[in-house]
């Protein structure tokens, strides 16, 4: 690639020839109800979101609003630029890697409560006054991308994007559950 020709730094390398990523963005992220947020220096986290699009062009544009604190999903405070990962919700393979801007909203604006409309009715199992509780123990972000897609199609990275897992507090007890006819190796007076 000749100097001419790279992109700028930090705004990715073109899409494919043929592809559309306005509306790849759009249908990724309306089909899957889970996207990564990558936080620089914090790593990547799953986030449960809602995709809405106000259509007003002074609005806030395609966004996603992300919930998060005690009786939603953890985690941390966001920076004002992230970078937003789109999965497949078919093949759970990435499609696009994007700059986004998060921007938190206050309780009590106009912004929060139309965000509240929005999330409300896709917040699945949810018990008593969700717009109370988000009001006083959650925090509301919405994620904006711009700019040129990170990786797309044809301009994939080579790496997996897997990472070793976390450790954990065990989710089971200790004790073993009982077995019909008790356990090959604790069975007494047996060769094995």
């Amino acid at each position: 690639m000749s100097e001419e020709s790279a992109p700028p730094p930090g705004e990715g390398p073109p899409p494919a020839v043929g592809v559309d990523v306005t509306r790849l963005i759009d249908e990724a992220a309306k089909k899957s109800g889970l996207l990564w947020l990558r936080v620089p220096g914090g790593g990547t986290h799953p986030v449960w979101h809602v995709w809405h699009d106000d259509g007003d062009e002074r609005g806030s544009g395609p966004a996603a609003y992300v919930v998060s604190g005690p009786g939603e999903q953890p985690l941390p405070p966001l920076p004002d630029e992230v970078e937003m990962v789109l999965r497949s919700k078919d093949s759970g393979g990435r499609l696009l890697t994007l700059h986004a801007t998060a921007r938190r909203l206050e309780p009590g604006t106009p912004q929060w409560d139309a965000a509240v409309e929005v999330l409300r009715p896709e917040r699945l199992n949810a018990t008593g006054d969700v717009a109370a509780r988000w009001r006083e123990e959650n925090t509301i972000h919405v994620v904006s991308p711009h700019g040129r897609p990170v990786e797309g199609p044809g301009s994939y990275d080579d790496g997996s994007g897997a990472a070793p897992v976390r450790p954990a507090a065990p989710a089971t007890v200790t004790r073993r559950p009982w077995h019909w006819r008790g356990r090959a190796g604790a069975r007494r007076n047996t060769t094995r």
